[in-house]
């Protein structure tokens, strides 16, 4: 991507998330699982590596924007298409025709609401390997929602489960989180615009980032 959107900074990819999920890590699974359940007709959790076989593999370039106004470049994510793995879980699990949304967890308990129609959009990955190595644990293994056009926290990491629901639901952010968060609009919150939080967001970034600093060494 050339140029960055309005109030990002470049910055060097690095494990980063809300203060109190700097300690929540989890070892991946020896064989990682998929839960999916809400407004469904048969919940069902589904063997990962079984769920992707077969599936094409797409690999894509793209930027990270994080809503705490730093940016990661030209990224190469490689995975399948969210959409196609979406497609075979439906068949499964029969979504409810009017759920609308769905909630992503993380295997450290982070959640994020998605609206289907960005969950669905083109570019969006079930990712595995980032730059051309398996995707870190860090950084999402065994597989990571990987969604450009919206902040970084709509991208869940290590992704364990899945729920239709009817309606928006607050994910772990709170009223930190927008129900779109779209990168284009600077849809940082859903209360007060972009550019007031861009510099709420800039301020408290050192603290925030203290903590997965202190976690991987760094300080």
């Amino acid at each position: 991507m050339s140029g960055l959107p309005p109030g990002q900074r470049a910055a060097e990819l690095e494990r980063f998330g809300l203060p109190e999920f700097a300690r929540r890590f989890g070892a991946v699974p020896e064989r990682p699982v998929l839960t999916v359940q809400g407004a469904v007709r048969y919940p069902a959790q589904f063997d990962l590596a079984e769920l992707v076989d077969g599936l094409q593999v797409h690999e894509q370039l793209s930027d990270l924007h994080c809503v705490t106004t730093w940016s990661a470049l030209d990224l190469r994510w490689s995975g399948v298409r969210f959409s196609d793995l979406a497609a075979r879980i439906a068949e499964a699990v029969s979504p409810h025709p009017r759920a609308k949304w769905l909630v992503a967890t993380g295997l450290d308990g982070f959640r994020a609401c998605l609206s289907l129609d960005d969950a669905l959009a083109d570019g969006v990955l079930a990712a595995t390997r980032l730059n051309g190595d398996p995707l870190p644990p860090a950084h999402g293994a065994p597989v990571r929602l990987v969604s450009a056009d919206q902040y970084g926290y709509k991208s869940v990491k290590q992704l364990v489960a899945l729920e239709y629901r009817f309606t928006y639901e607050r994910g772990s952010a709170g009223f930190k989180e927008h129900p779109r968060g779209r990168v284009a609009r600077e849809e940082r919150s859903r209360f007060l615009p972009g550019p007031v939080w861009r510099r709420i967001w800039a301020a408290a970034l050192p603290i925030a980032r203290r903590p997965y600093r202190r976690k991987a060494g760094h300080d």
